[in-house]
């Protein structure tokens, strides 16, 4: 069973990701499609929907996740974040030092 994916997601330009690769880890349980899958960051990141200690995204606060459908995919959850990244709300935020992993 292909259960454990890596991703990468180059930063958006115009923003304080500009430039940055992140990479982060996917797990997908037994039940996938039909659950959504768990996605951490492995690179550190400052974003509102990602934990601060371990890189954990709270699936609760990233839409894609929260509103997780049989038709969703793991490449529609890194595309979502990316868009995140580029929100008015997350484009400048202050980020760690570029390289630094949980």
């Amino acid at each position: 069973m292909m259960s454990n994916w890596n991703g990468t997601i180059i930063g958006p330009g115009h923003t304080v990701h500009e430039n940055r690769i992140y990479s982060l880890k996917i797990t997908c349980a037994e039940n996938y499609p039909d659950a959504a899958p768990a996605v951490q960051f492995l690179s550190r990141v400052n974003l509102p929907f990602v934990s601060p200690q371990t890189g954990t995204v709270d699936p609760a606060r990233l839409p894609v996740l929260a509103s997780w459908t049989r038709a969703s995919s793991l490449e529609h959850v890194l595309v979502e974040i990316r868009k995140e990244m580029a929100s008015p709300a997350n484009r400048k935020l202050p980020q760690p030092p570029e390289g630094s992993m949980f």
